[in-house]
């Protein structure tokens, strides 16, 4: 099972980016989907995720501004950040928890995605 990241790049503030994360392989069930957000020299931290059966959570600095998505059909997790500000900046990690067999539950992480928003 592996998750591949798309979206990143270099916006300036008050654009916007729409990351992806699709998990491919061997897959029973999605339990969650997530984003976490790393800044140079910082902790990794939640930004937002998605519970099977529950509603979004999002970090409080990144609410009305952030949408957290899933498409069920194509295992895929998706990030439309508006509003976005410098202070966003960080390496972006997708983060998949999945039933991969009928006894194994495994935490995914993906490769990260630059998000670089200048001022």
């Amino acid at each position: 099972v592996q998750l591949v990241e798309s979206g990143g790049g270099l916006v300036q503030a008050g654009g916007s980016l729409r990351l992806s994360c699709e998990a491919s392989g061997s897959i029973l069930r999605i339990v969650s989907m997530g984003w976490y957000r790393q800044a140079p020299g910082k902790q990794r931290d939640l930004v937002a995720s998605i519970t099977s059966g529950s509603g979004p959570n999002y970090l409080d600095s990144v609410k009305d501004r952030f949408t957290i998505s899933r498409d069920d059909a194509k295992n895929t997790v998706y990030l439309q950040m508006n509003s976005l500000r410098p202070e966003d900046t960080g390496v972006y990690y997708c983060n998949v928890l999945a039933d991969t067999t009928w006894f194994a539950r495994s935490d995914l992480w993906g490769q990260g995605t630059q998000v670089t928003v200048s001022s």
